[in-house]
């Protein structure tokens, strides 16, 4: 009987793999990814846990354990419970009425939101970024997480020389790879993996994907890294720019790599994945410099707010870019448990100096270091329109819009349209393949984002772009001359907001203020991976930029107050940042250079120098954001599903988001009928054990507001004192619709404790309020 059965088992064996990988083609003919979401983790099995899940999947797939196999992509058993598999839109239906699920939702795709800032902001000296008054030595026991496209890990930035070992507390792993090993990880980069099943699900394969590893082949990863936590470098620059030493905001602190993100973007499967790893291996924060489109879905229903919920509740500091939408109400990445980072301007510029035949010296923003030696014509892209193009359509030099002929050995003038996403690079390999010499780009949005062209080139806004062509239109011969891009400090004014960063209100939930800061993002010098172009280092704008700034700032935070809450480390980021630029104005917000509000800059420009010692903090615990889940009109048993505690109730629920002690405040439904708003906050003090701070307003234009007390007395560290601000609409009724903008600041000789105000007065309706 033994030897009978022995024999038989290869045919067995045979079969199974024929089931299985029938069962994977009937699969993929009709399915795609979706995540399943669970809550938090019941059991520290993961063996029950995959049980479990294949339990579920084998119900949907009417009992055949086959196709159940096939289609699981993942398991998440760390930091919550859940999975992602291939299911048809029946399946996922069904799957999304089974008990314990809280969500089902598709593997959506995430876009990435893609030094001397850190000068510009007061942080100086090479590898200890030292705050005067305070020892942050400890950020080398700091792990900061990167969810990115991977790392370069023999850049300078990430040399582990002078490094203490490993923290004891860390239980990561480095994953080896393609031209990866577990020898590329060192005492720096402490941790690498990498996430591709979700990709490879969704048959998004691997055709532009290079390096199966953690091994960064598109350059976003290192950069990022390197402006949050990279070495010192001593001549760091971008092939002669902005050359000098360059290090990262917590240069000691210690990396860890999660590479989701592949050249067509990051999928939800491979985040969720990495998020449930990264709270397992034991990070303290978390960077993203990525995000979903806008608008975006419920917090349970997006990889990204559903991660950094249980991340935050692990204690884990989530840091993400608001994104690079540029409109109103475009913000990204909204959950209050996250800090969410818009993009602004430092005082450095890359210039390309214009010359015009009438002798008008004009500037541009570039980073060509091509030479032009000597003036020659100059005229508008649209008189060299080609073919079945339209002179209008030409000036906007598509690909094969130019004639040749008309275009060989002349400067063009080309448009951009606004938020249009062609590639400004491009143009410039458009016109030099029309036998173009140089390029002049018209573009009054994001004017200051400087590029790599391919021949001399510059790119200006509007009024400089009518001053071209004015001299174009009115010279019988024009001419000009377009010289190589230089490196210019102390521009003015800065900061400024850049006009491709997200700006607010929340689209989700109105009453929580996003962007919460705003920080440098806009021609950022970092280290790069060489795959491309063989560079070391690379100038980039984003969002992306801006985020990995608060990062690092988070990790001296970290390093110096190791038990505050990931909300006590925003509130200190949040309210001693400013909404003044460095000649002391309101910051200004491009393209226009209009006076900028909350909706730009959240709370303002951060301020490492102060960040520190606040003084007082907002602090929020995991029951808070229970009772603002409720508030948003989350039920008791989503709420236990979530938390998978059963004692969560809805008892102590807040009457609006808006009472959630959030470092902002905002109303977006006050009613117009003399009606009186109250909002409370709670403030924990942190600073002078006896200490007493006095409230000073700035009310919203048309709102009478009250700040009760006036004067919070404090006789010890960590006493929590409570108060209230009533809002109420002033004199007549006013116009309805915008949102009028003010700021509520607790001061004392030594602390400045402010908060953004936002007050939108609610249309008249006999429903009641209106979200």
């Amino acid at each position: 009987m033994e030897m009978a059965s022995f024999h038989h088992r290869p045919n067995r064996i045979f079969y199974l793999f024929v089931g299985v990988l029938f069962a994977q083609l009937t699969i993929s003919l009709s399915a795609k990814v979706y995540l399943v979401y669970m809550g938090s983790r019941t059991s520290d099995d993961p063996d029950e846990v995959l049980r479990q899940n294949h339990q579920m999947l084998t119900a949907v797939h009417k009992g055949s354990i086959e196709q159940a196999q096939a289609s699981h992509v993942y398991s998440y058993t760390h930091g919550f419970k859940g999975f992602a598999a291939k299911l048809t839109e029946q399946q996922a239906s069904e799957m999304a009425n089974m008990p314990g699920v809280v969500s089902v939702f598709p593997n959506s795709k995430k876009k990435l939101h893609t030094t001397h800032s850190w000068d510009f902001m007061g942080l100086v000296g090479e590898e200890t970024m030292e705050i005067p008054g305070y020892s942050t030595k400890n950020q080398e026991n700091i792990i900061i997480g990167f969810i990115d496209t991977g790392i370069w890990p023999e850049s300078p930035s990430f040399s582990d020389d002078n490094m203490p070992s490993v923290p004891a507390g860390w239980h990561g792993q480095c994953q080896s790879g393609e031209a990866f090993n577990a020898s590329s990880c060192n005492r720096k980069v402490i941790g690498a993996r990498y996430y591709l099943s979700g990709y490879e699900a969704e048959g998004d394969l691997m055709s532009s994907v290079s390096f199966k590893s953690p091994r960064d082949s598109s350059g976003h990863g290192s950069h990022t890294a390197s402006t949050a936590a990279g070495r010192y470098v001593a001549n760091m620059n971008y092939k002669g720019l902005a050359a000098g030493g360059a290090r990262g905001g917590a240069p000691m602190a210690r990396i860890a790599v999660y590479k989701t993100c592949w050249d067509s973007g990051c999928y939800d499967a491979d985040l969720l994945a990495a998020f449930d790893d990264a709270i397992r291996d034991g990070v303290h924060i978390l960077s993203l410099s990525l995000g979903p489109e806008a608008p975006q879905g419920d917090y349970f229903n997006d990889a990204i707010s559903l991660g950094s919920f249980h991340a935050a509740s692990h204690g884990v500091v989530v840091v993400a870019s608001v994104g690079n939408g540029g409109n109103q109400g475009s913000a990204t990445n909204l959950a209050p448990w996250m800090i969410t980072v818009a993009a602004s301007s430092t005082d450095r510029d890359f210039t390309s100096d214009i010359v015009l035949g009438d002798g008008a010296n004009l500037t541009g923003e570039s980073l060509s270091l091509f030479e032009m030696n000597a003036s020659t014509s100059i005229i508008s892209a649209s008189e060299a329109y080609a073919g079945y193009f339209t002179p209008y359509q030409s000036s906007y030099c598509l690909e094969s819009s130019l004639n040749d002929t008309v275009a060989r050995g002349k400067i063009l003038v080309c448009q951009h349209a606004e938020s249009s996403t062609d590639s400004k690079l491009a143009k410039s390999t458009v016109v030099r393949e029309a036998g173009g010499v140089g390029m002049i780009l018209i573009d009054d949005t994001d004017k200051d984002v400087a590029i790599p062209f391919v021949i001399p080139a510059a790119i200006v806004g509007r009024g400089t772009g009518d001053r071209i062509l004015s001299y174009i239109n009115h010279t019988r011969k024009p001419v000009s001359r377009i010289f190589p891009a230089k490196t210019v400090l102390g521009s003015h004014p800065a900061p400024r907001v850049a006009a491709f960063s997200s700006k607010g209100p929340n689209s989700l939930t109105p009453e929580i203020l996003k962007p919460d800061v705003t920080a440098p993002g806009l021609n950022i010098l970092a280290a790069w991976s060489p795959a491309i172009e063989k560079m070391q280092f690379n100038i980039l704008s984003g969002t992306s930029m801006a985020c990995p700034h608060v990062t690092g700032i988070v990790a001296l935070v970290k390093a110096v107050h190791p038990s505050w809450s990931p909300s006590a480390i925003k509130s200190a980021i949040m309210t001693t940042a400013t909404t003044l630029d460095k000649n002391h104005r309101t910051i200004t917000a491009d393209p226009e250079g209009r006076k900028g509000n909350a909706f730009d800059y959240g709370s303002g420009f951060v301020n490492p120098k102060r960040v520190l010692d606040p003084g007082l903090i907002y602090d929020a615990e995991p029951v808070d954001y229970k009772a603002f889940l409720c508030s948003i009109g989350y039920s008791e048993k989503l709420l236990r599903l979530i938390t998978r505690d059963n004692s969560s109730t809805c008892d102590q629920t807040f009457a609006t988001a808006s009472a959630l002690n959030y470092p902002s405040i905002t109303v977006p439904n006050l009613k117009d009928d003399n009606y009186t708003s109250v909002v409370t906050r709670t403030l924990t003090n942190v600073g002078k054990p006896r200490s007493i701070y006095k409230a000073i307003v700035s009310s919203p234009t048309g709102i009478n507001l009250t700040v009760v007390p006036q004067r919070l007395v404090f006789s010890h560290y960590g006493q929590k004192l409570n108060f209230s601000v009533q809002l109420k609409v002033a004199g007549a009724p006013r116009s309805h619709g915008g949102y009028v903008f003010g700021s509520l600041s607790w001061r004392n000789r030594y602390a400045r404790v402010t908060s953004p105000l936002l007050v939108r007065v609610a249309p008249p309706t006999s429903f009641g309020l209106m979200r």
